[in-house]
């Protein structure tokens, strides 16, 4: 009897053991699995493209108004470019739309007169005449008439600027799609 009982506890034990060891795999399971869950999230939060476009309305004189988009990028070096997007009404004129491109002083010079080369994520290539043939305000400012550029643009483009320095040095700046479609709506909501 004394040995039936101890069979008896030994089992019970030995399932006692079986259940906690269980539960404790279980639950680092479920641990290690949440951890993942969080760092692929994670991942995916800081991979994501900032927003930081501004648009912008202003009164250049009575009547006339320019609106515009601006966006800071990197260009394959690192260096930082303002690149606005201008609209402008005047009365009785076309609307135009002119793209300026603006470095930091010191860091590049614009080479002028050169078109801009623009080309789209299907591998079209469109060009914008460079507004300053003569020479820009600064050394660091380029800018481009983008009138008839924008209408061969889609929503789902995104874009490749490139241009030469004065150094001889290719300037590329990446514009992303999300640049484009904000872009579109300066040309046909505002």
């Amino acid at each position: 009897m004394v040995i039936e009982v101890f069979d008896k506890v030994s089992e019970l034990a030995h399932i006692s053991r079986y259940r906690f060891g269980l539960q404790r795999r279980l639950s680092i399971c479920l641990r290690l699995w949440g951890l993942l869950l969080i760092l692929l999230l994670g991942q995916f939060a800081f991979t994501l493209e900032p927003a930081t476009a501004v648009l912008r309305q202003h009164q250049d004189a009575p009547g006339i108004m320019r609106y515009h988009s601006q966006q800071s990028l990197r260009d394959e070096l690192g260096n930082a470019w303002q690149v606005i997007l201008f609209k402008q009404i005047t009365p009785g004129k076309p609307t135009s739309f002119n793209l300026r491109l603006v470095g930091f002083p010191g860091i590049a010079e614009v080479s002028h007169p050169q078109s801009l080369e623009i080309t789209t994520a299907r591998g079209q290539v469109l060009t914008a005449l460079d507004i300053f043939p003569q020479g820009a305000p600064a050394p660091n400012v380029g800018q481009y008439n983008l009138t008839d550029v924008l209408n061969h643009l889609q929503g789902d483009d995104s874009l490749t600027l490139s241009i030469r320095l004065k150094s001889h040095q290719p300037l590329t700046l990446q514009i992303p799609q999300s640049l484009v479609v904000e872009w579109q709506w300066l040309a046909s909501e505002l």
